[in-house]
């Protein structure tokens, strides 16, 4: 695992409705690099890691313009808009939006690939997601996190991530 030291100003002040996404680009930049993947991942073999969206792409321009230029490790990002969630297996990490249907079937085909699993639907770490999104009444963007879920794809979070959600589902492993 990459030994990065994790500042996420945006989980203790406020942030703007119009700055929402540009916030999550950056949590989603931090998770990749606060994950340990097994060597055989799909994703984790190729020049790049594709960080992908599937069911819209709530983030317009900021996931690109937030993550433009940052790599892990010495392999480069890159940002992928999926159709279908067939298409995310050669992916490291997936935001997934849209509607629960769409969340359900993504997960489904997922369920046995070491693709970490992010969105902002209700409940989405309790259905079976690996990391959800959640606002704050203060407009804070903080985030839960299901372990049962990444262990039964053979992920492992590290415990500097754990410590930032602000709820973890399943205790830690």
């Amino acid at each position: 695992m990459l030994g990065l030291f994790l500042v996420l100003p945006a989980a203790r002040t406020g942030v703007a409705q119009s700055d929402e996404y540009r916030v999550k680009a950056a949590f989603l930049y931090h998770f990749t690099q606060l994950v340990d993947w097994p060597a055989d991942a799909q994703g984790a073999n190729g020049k790049s890691i594709a960080i992908c969206t599937l069911g819209g792409n709530p983030f317009g321009g900021d996931l690109e313009a937030t993550l433009q230029g940052k790599t892990i490790g010495s392999r480069p990002l890159e940002i992928r808009h999926l159709k279908r969630p067939e298409e995310a297996p050669g992916c490291l990490a997936v935001f997934i939006a849209g509607d629960r249907k769409q969340m359900a079937q993504t997960l489904a085909v997922l369920k046995d690939s070491s693709v970490l699993t992010v969105g902002e639907s209700a409940d989405f770490a309790k259905q079976g997601g690996m990391i959800g999104f959640c606002m704050e009444s203060d407009d804070k963007v903080r985030f839960v996190i299901n372990v049962e879920a990444a262990a039964q794809a053979k992920l492992k979070i590290s415990a500097r991530l754990l410590m930032l959600a602000k709820t973890v589902i399943g205790g830690h492993p």
